[in-house]
Formats: C-alpha cells, structure tokens, sequence
C-alpha cells in the first residue's frame, strides 16, 4: 500500500520504490558554494589578438549577447552516476539538438546540459558522432513548447584567412567564458587555426562570423587553438535522420543483451540526504537509477538511468543507495526514482 506524506517546510525529497513511497526529511545544512564541485578549468594568459574585450564595442556586445543564451556547459557521467568532465557545447536547433567535442561524452552514460539563465537539460543520448573529427552531436530533452535559443551554422561558405571571428565560452565558466575577438591565421581542409591563446574551458565553444552563425567549433584549446569547421559539423549533423534515435554507447557496450533479473527484496533503504551545496528555495530534480545487488545482497552498482539534473542531487542518491541492503538470496536489480524537491 502506497502511503503519502505532505512536508510544507524544509528541503525533502521522495522515493517510489515498487509500490511504496519513502519519504525523508532532512535538517537544513550550511550552504555550500554551488560551484564548488565542479571542475574550474584553468586560466590561460591571453594574447592581445586573443585578450577578452573588457570594454567591447557595440559590435562585439551585439554578436555576444546574439550568442550566449545558445551556449551551455555539458556535464557527463559515467554508467556508476561518476562525474567524467564538463565541456563548452551549443544548441544548434529548436528540438534540442546540441553540438560539443566527441571527447567531452566518452566513456559517458549520462549527461546534462546546463544553461546561463539556470536551465538546465537532461541529454538522452548521442545521435552523431566522430572521434576523427572529435565533433558530437547530442539530443536534449526539451519541453516541446519551449523556446529555445540555437546557432544556425555558416551556410555561405568557408572563411577565408584572416576573416576576424568571435569565440564566445559558456557563461558558467566565468572570465574565462568571456568573447574574444579573434583572426583565422591558417586554414587546414576541416580544421582552422586561430591566432592567440585560449582557456582549457573554451573547448566545444562555438566561433562565429559577424552574423553570429556558427564558423565551427573549438576542438583544442590553449597557446594554440584549433576549431572544426561549420563543414564539418554540417556533414555529420546530415547524417542524423529522422529514425536516429539517440543512445549513450557506454550503456550498451555495458549491457549488450540485457536479461531479466530477479527483485530484490529490501531490508535496508535510507533516504538520501538533501545536499547542503544546494538551498535555495524551489530547486527540484527527478531521476531514475538502477541498483544491482549481489547473492549477498550489497549494492554492486549503481547506474543512472536518468539524471536529476542537478550534480549535487545525483551524487547524493547515489552515495546513499550503494549503502542498500536486499535479503540474501540470487542477487538482482531494482529501478527507483528519486524526486528532490525544496519549498
């Protein structure tokens, strides 16, 4: 029998698992600074070709502001619920499609987009992708009546060296995300070289022309900054049909053929704890992970089946779900959603 309990203060959160609702109430915490867990990419000097605008002019402001809210930080996870990397990555269309570097989401089972004005985006899956070009191209899910910001690519044709164009980082990386203003120095058939120096974050950033359309993609950065071309990127976003569906290749590489497994029975099921890196009011995540247990009963796995959205609330759940206990018998696997919410 299902019970439900309705808590009108202090952060909660609620599990469903086979049936039965759990729910937990935790004591608010000291809040921890968000952006304490992730990964701060580190500073590189800039040259004077490559040195971000401190007082940009009209031009430069109108093609960042025309820019920005397309691109996002992209955070993958791994099929344990580990966090691998966060990389630069921009929506190239309305339903969501995003393009990053192919190295951001190897070895990925899961990942989320992340945008300026807090977005943020559960990416279902891989729909192209090239190690040789190091170019993906992603889905995220997205409401389908919302509207969303995206970069069209550069449809007239390749630029030419010395062309000036804008590099322009995700927000969420602070100065380092800021627009420089750059050269094309040399061209290589699908790639260009930039003239000056850029951050570690500005891979998977976008380079646009003066018209803020996409002239490709950062692939390497710092003292020489190498990008894809919008060619590139153009020939394998054709290829993505639509029957293409998106898939996380470390998930099926994981479980080529999956089978049906035995439910566990529960012996031992604490709630996780709402983590204290987040407090402000409002904030909420849904998720899905799967639990494998051993003949012993502990915990052997834990994989995100879906993120919550949010990296301080997956990583809670997980932590706490690898201290799940099931009666010793034949092992077996159990899904639960997890809902953390704040009021």
């Amino acid at each position: 029998m299902a019970a439900l309990v309705i808590v009108i203060h202090a952060p909660t959160w609620t599990t469903e698992l086979l049936g039965q609702s759990l729910l937990a109430q935790q004591p608010p915490s000291t809040p921890a600074t968000a952006t304490q867990s992730q990964t701060a990419a580190p500073s590189v000097s800039a040259s004077p070709e490559a040195k971000a605008i401190q007082s940009p002019s009209s031009e430069l402001a109108n093609t960042e502001s025309q820019v920005r809210p397309s691109v996002i930080w992209v955070t993958a996870f791994d099929a344990k619920g580990n966090l691998l990397r966060t990389e630069t990555g921009f929506f190239i269309s309305a339903d969501g499609r995003l393009a990053t570097t192919e190295r951001a989401i190897e070895g990925g089972a899961n990942a989320v987009a992340k945008t300026a004005d807090g977005g943020i985006y559960n990416i279902s899956g891989i729909l192209a992708s090239s190690k040789e070009l190091d170019v993906a191209v992603l889905q995220a899910d997205v409401k389908p009546r919302k509207l969303l910001r995206f970069l069209e690519l550069n449809k007239t044709g390749e630029l030419s060296v010395g062309a000036n164009v804008v590099v322009i980082g995700s927000a969420l990386a602070g100065n380092d995300g800021s627009a420089r203003q750059m050269t094309i120095a040399a061209e290589h058939g699908n790639d260009f070289e930039l003239r000056g120096t850029t951050p570690a974050s500005a891979a998977g950033s976008p380079v646009v022309d003066e018209a803020g359309a996409v002239a490709g993609v950062v692939t390497s950065a710092g003292e020489k900054t190498i990008a894809r071309s919008s060619a590139a990127l153009a020939s394998l976003f054709s290829k993505v049909t639509s029957d293409t569906r998106p898939r996380w290749l470390a998930s099926a590489e994981g479980s080529p053929t999956p089978k049906p497994t035995p439910k566990p029975r529960l012996v031992y099921a604490p709630a996780p704890a709402f983590p204290p890196g987040v407090s402000q009011g409002g904030v909420s995540g849904t998720g899905r992970f799967r639990l494998s247990f051993d003949p012993n009963g502990n915990v052997t796995n834990v994989q995100v089946i879906r993120s919550t959205g949010n990296p301080y609330f997956d990583q809670s759940a997980i932590k706490t779900f690898r201290q799940w206990k099931s009666a010793p018998g034949q092992g077996g696997s159990v899904t639960v959603p997890v809902t953390f919410q704040t009021r």
